[in-house]
């Protein structure tokens, strides 16, 4: 049994975009908190100001800071297969395992929702026994540590909650050097015309270009009985 499965969705629910429903539901999200008393009591005091806060605020307030926390560069995405995998490859088949896990756990995910964003996370681990839960966080403690950090830096009270969820899964909340986010102008900037094919890894027109040589492999048509 998961004796922290209540605090381990309010979690979740706070890692989601504050809307009016969300608002309308922290009252009893307060109260889950408070009976279960699974955290430490210092961090029930930091949630529950942080859900009064966003409880009370301007509505596009909390919304436009949720983006701006969470939505605007990779060291505070709640997507954790963008720290792990970036843009790469990778990060498709890792997604489609995870999600696959999920299936099996009798857990389906929205057609809007990602497995791997951190509130579906906490979700899948509150419907699994304490012990079992606590290691699939623990998994990825480097991770939250390293989220925790970037916004302990930015002062920013979401802190609290990654810094919750290293709690449950029983790992230490520690502050990590933070890697500067690249700047979004430089990382969409387009290369100038004639100018190489990218603005990292390529030359300039007044540099030798290395070319690589592959040997092209004949095709092989339908009717000879091989996949085009």
């Amino acid at each position: 049994m998961n004796n922290k499965r209540l605090t381990m969705r309010v979690l979740a629910a706070m890692l989601r975009y504050p809307d009016a429903d969300f608002r309308a539901a922290v009252p009893e999200l307060r109260t889950a908190l408070e009976t279960e008393s699974s955290l430490p009591k210092q961090r029930l005091v930091e949630l529950d100001a942080l859900l009064r806060q966003l409880q009370t605020m301007d509505a596009f307030e909390a919304e436009g800071r949720f983006v701006d926390t969470f939505d605007r560069g990779r060291a505070t995405s709640l997507h954790l297969f963008e720290h792990v995998h970036g843009d790469s490859r990778d990060r498709g088949p890792a997604m489609v395992d995870l999600g696959q896990m999920y299936e099996r756990a009798g857990l389906l995910l929205g057609s809007d929702e990602l497995p791997d964003h951190l509130s579906v996370v906490l979700e899948f681990a509150s419907t699994q026994p304490e012990k079992v839960a606590r290691e699939f966080l623990g998994e990825m403690a480097h991770i939250l540590n390293a989220v925790f950090s970037a916004l302990r830096e930015r002062e920013n009270p979401y802190a609290s909650v990654i810094a919750a969820v290293l709690e449950l899964a029983g790992q230490k909340v520690q502050a990590l050097p933070v890697v500067p986010d690249q700047d979004m102008d430089e990382a969409w900037a387009e290369p100038p015309a004639f100018d190489g094919c990218s603005t990292r890894g390529q030359a300039s027109p007044d540099t030798p270009q290395p070319i690589q040589i592959v040997r092209s492999r004949k095709t092989v048509t339908a009717s000879q009985g091989a996949p085009l």
